[in-house]
């Protein structure tokens, strides 16, 4: 498998594109009723990162993922994904939500749910092709879940969940993954594991967004941070990020 930074995976499409793919926000604002969550939001990040999101309860992590993923409206400012509105480009991006909102009661496979993954290639009433298949294996593979795949998804562990919808952001051949509070109820080896998964994926050229809440942890797991409390207090490298007069002005009073 190619790792090289920004060689995308488009195990559909032949050939890794070639491209120094950009994530470009633009004085967002977003919010719930008529209160903004998130205010004048302005940063730019490429592919090949993991990016936290990090600041209290409250902050806008979530509706910054909401906003990102299309199921928030922004009221004012731009998104934009390679120089064009983000959009109407949906098909790049995956959102995993947390555990927490998933039903994992639901009788769905553990292939299934990756299968969901292709839904949007295949369009209305469009059966399974070899090609959509074979890229659900691939998917399964990846994320070794293959001897997994007819389980029901309740019946695995979290670390297991998580890396089912991993498998079905693959399957969508999506570059950018959302994925809110993803370490959330993980065990120690279950952290390890998704946080090697997470860079592996960015180190083939994904761009990976997360909502972060442990501070201890955060440089161990990504790469690039931002410090919110709706407005941006800082971007930039982890390191750079999270010193002392930051968190201060996050989380002071929050």
């Amino acid at each position: 498998m190619v790792t090289e930074p920004h060689d995308h995976i488009c195990w559909g499409g032949g050939k890794p594109h070639h491209a120094h793919h950009q994530l470009e926000l633009r004085g967002v604002t977003a919010g719930y009723a008529a209160e903004p969550a998130l205010q004048d939001i302005s940063f730019t990040t490429e592919c090949g990162s993991t990016l936290a999101l990090i600041g209290p309860n409250g902050a806008g992590k979530s509706t910054l993922l909401n906003a990102l993923a299309g199921l928030l409206p922004v009221w004012n400012g731009d998104i934009l994904w390679n120089h064009a509105p983000l959009a109407e480009q949906r098909n790049e991006i995956a959102y995993l939500p947390q555990r927490n909102e998933v039903n994992w009661q639901f009788p769905i496979t553990v292939r299934q749910l990756v299968e969901m993954g292709r839904y949007p290639a295949l369009g209305i009433w469009r059966a399974m092709r070899p090609h959509d298949n074979e890229i659900v294996d691939k998917a399964l593979c990846a994320l070794d879940l293959q001897d997994l795949q007819n389980r029901q998804i309740g019946a695995l562990s979290g670390g297991q969940q998580q890396r089912c919808f991993l498998a079905r952001a693959l399957a969508q051949e999506a570059h950018i993954l959302l994925l809110d509070e993803p370490f959330t109820g993980l065990d120690v080896p279950g952290t390890e594991a998704l946080s090697a998964l997470l860079r592996a994926l960015a180190a083939e050229g994904r761009l990976i967004i997360a909502s972060h809440h442990d501070l201890a942890t955060a440089s161990r797991i990504f790469d690039r941070a931002l410090l919110l409390r709706r407005k941006l207090i800082a971007a930039g490298t982890v390191s750079d990020v999270l010193t002392q007069e930051n968190l201060k002005q996050a989380f002071d009073r929050a």
